[in-house]
């Protein structure tokens, strides 16, 4: 018999525990930090386990994008007013109420610039755009709850200057407020430079080339983005570095100066004879110019093969033939 009433008390007292505990789970606790993005904090707001007096209102939030303190003792008071009985301050002296808000910078507003612009003018990509705002607030503050908080209603730009004027709307806690954002928004390009200056005549190295970044508007008319074409080439005239690169500053390296002394060859079969002449005009390898034989004076064309050595057509043996060296 005492054997089965140590098992009925030991029952009960499982129980009891057990009951216990699940009360305390039930309990409503007082949270420390409150976040919410409606105008009204609720019991459910400030405690777990509100169950159906969760939506109640208890306090008003501070504004958009702001915190506020309430002490926990107020908040256990007007909590138990309203119907939570187990409401108390758990240990805590104060409890922080944030309200979340949108919120856009300054660098967050020249990007509603850039998109705006983007998609109002074809073919303009967004991070090519150069973005200074000279009227702007340094933030703005926006309804959470609205889907697109800042509505752009116009855009006015001019490609020439830069200038923009940013015409939209905010959404706010009551209704809706105008924005209008002033700056210059320019559209920016990489070109081919040099990274120093090259001379005249010195051959383009890959290693002598940068990319410079500058407007749109002020890249000159032929001005080159991928410098690849050029390389190897020599150049026209001095050139300047960080100044834009055009294909019209280049040519082929001149091998042949006017007036030098060259080596001129003749092949035909089984033979292959050389002569001096002297060049009527410069080129570059594969040019056709005139030479003129040294001792018989008559000037035929010849075709750049190297520095200082040009060949003689097939046609025109004749410069070939005089003075002649066999090999």
């Amino acid at each position: 018999m005492m054997k089965y009433l140590k098992k009925a008390i030991g029952g009960f007292l499982l129980v009891a525990i057990t009951s216990a505990a699940s009360l305390a789970d039930d309990r409503p606790v007082l949270r420390s930090q409150v976040m919410t993005l409606s105008e009204i904090v609720t019991v459910g707001d400030f405690y777990s386990n509100a169950g159906l007096l969760a939506s109640k209102p208890l306090f008003r939030s501070p504004d958009m994008g702001t915190s506020g303190n309430v002490p926990a003792q107020q908040v256990a008071d007007r909590a138990r007013a309203a119907g939570l009985q187990n409401a108390g301050t758990d240990g805590l002296r104060t409890v922080v109420v944030h309200r979340g808000a949108t919120t856009l910078n300054r660098d967050q507003l020249s990007g509603l610039v850039r998109s705006a612009l983007a998609a109002r003018v074809a073919g303009i990509d967004p991070k090519n755009l150069e973005i200074k705002l000279t009227q702007a607030p340094d933030r703005i503050l926006a309804d959470p709850k609205v889907q697109d908080p800042v509505r752009v209603d116009g855009f006015d730009w001019s490609q020439t200057t830069g200038h923009f004027k940013l015409r939209a709307t905010v959404a706010v806690e009551h209704g809706t407020e105008p924005l209008i954002l002033l700056g210059t928004a320019i559209e920016m390009v990489h070109v081919a430079a040099l990274a120093q200056p090259l001379q005249r005549e010195d051959v383009l190295r890959e290693e002598d080339l940068v990319t410079i970044r500058m407007a749109r508007t002020k890249v000159p008319s032929g001005a080159l983005i991928d410098a690849d074409s050029i390389v190897g080439m020599a150049a026209r005239v001095n050139l300047r570095a960080n100044v834009p690169l055009a294909r019209r500053n280049f040519q082929r390296p001149i091998l042949v100066d006017r007036g030098e002394k060259v080596t001129v060859t003749f092949e035909m079969p089984g033979m292959k004879l050389t002569s001096r002449a002297k060049a009527i005009d410069e080129g570059a390898k594969g040019d056709v110019i005139d030479v003129m034989n040294l001792q018989s004076r008559r000037i035929v064309p010849a075709t750049i093969t190297s520095r200082g050595h040009v060949r003689v057509h097939a046609a025109n043996p004749i410069v070939a033939s005089l003075n002649s060296e066999t090999n």
